[in-house]
């Protein structure tokens, strides 16, 4: 039957590893969430499929430097970081639409699995089998996970007894206060080595239309949040009474992401109710920015070493080689 399949598909299948964490975490973050002072969510939930598609266009936004500066600088480094990439298996943490790693990929052909990890099943799966289908000779693995937590890698039979080296681009790294950046390090130091995007400091006036863009985008990326929570845990957010915000606080080096209550109102969760004042906020994102010498002290706190830096000539963004002591 797998013989036939490959003869038909001309692609190895996709394997999924779903070890996506129940409804009932989800129910019980969002509540914990919603009660405490000041309310806040973890990002990781903002990435149902339609958030992930949200995510994946405001890539493209003109404002939104991150991607297309990380991009070039993969296109130009590409040749050099193959070099470190070995021929066993190459770790996506945050996978998406996998557009940078094909540019790794593509210079190092020598490399015979890849392995996407993301909390989006549906989104992770579809992102993973597009890769097989464009690499024919390539092992595609989905690992349906919440990466910042332990990974379970032991329960991967691909990746036992193999070279393996992590790749974290986006900046993503930035979305986790600086204690659970060095956790999250050292809980990814398990593959071995790791090449990693960091978004470097600069001017409010450059972050903030960054994270809250003319279209709107940013803003229906966040709420979509509250769309979820009604759809998934029977809520009535009203998503009307609410609106989006992005501020830079240049104290913490760190954009803050909230939305807003623009009335005071109660909210329905099963039998919860979950008051908001008007102006009351529910953060749903951070994102820290670092100078390269402060995240490499975050990274040999962690175990790495800091091998190699790459930034654009605007200094906009860096992207590290990390060797695991």
């Amino acid at each position: 039957m797998t013989a036939t399949l490959n003869s038909q598909l001309h692609y190895r299948p996709v394997k999924l590893y779903d070890f996506q964490p129940p409804l009932e975490d989800f129910r019980s973050a969002v509540l914990e969430g919603l009660q405490r002072f000041p309310k806040s969510i973890s990002p990781q939930f903002l990435y149902d499929k339609r958030g992930s598609e949200l995510f994946d266009a405001i890539c493209t936004l003109p404002e939104y430097y991150l991607t297309r500066t990380e991009v070039q600088l993969l296109q130009d480094h590409a040749n050099e970081i193959a070099t470190y990439l070995g021929n066993g298996a190459l770790v996506e943490f945050g996978s998406g639409s996998s557009q940078k790693v094909r540019i790794l990929l593509d210079a190092a052909p020598q490399v015979q699995t890849y392995v996407g990890l993301d909390i989006s099943r549906q989104h992770l799966y579809e992102a993973c089998t597009a890769l097989a289908q464009d690499y024919p000779g390539l092992e595609a693995i989905a690992l349906c996970t919440d990466y910042t937590q332990p990974l379970p890698i032991a329960q991967i039979p691909e990746l036992q007894n193999r070279h393996t080296i992590g790749f974290f681009p986006g900046s993503s790294i930035g979305n986790l206060e600086p204690a659970e950046a060095v956790k999250f390090l050292q809980n990814a130091a398990v593959l071995g080595d790791l090449i990693i995007g960091v978004d470097l400091k600069k001017p409010a006036s450059i972050l903030e239309p960054t994270y809250d863009d003319a279209q709107g985008i940013s803003a229906a990326f966040a709420l979509n949040l509250l769309t979820r929570i009604n759809r998934e845990l029977g809520a009535d957010f009203d998503l009307s009474l609410f609106t989006y915000r992005a501020r830079y606080d240049e104290t913490f080096g760190r954009i803050e992401m909230q939305i807003v209550s623009l009335a005071q109102q109660t909210v329905h969760i099963g039998d919860a109710k979950i008051r908001f004042g008007n102006g009351e906020t529910l953060r749903t994102e951070y994102s820290y920015k670092y100078t390269s010498d402060e995240f490499q002290m975050l990274a040999m706190a962690a175990g790495f070493q800091p091998i190699q830096v790459w930034t654009d000539a605007q200094q906009l963004f860096s992207i590290h080689y990390l060797k695991r002591l």
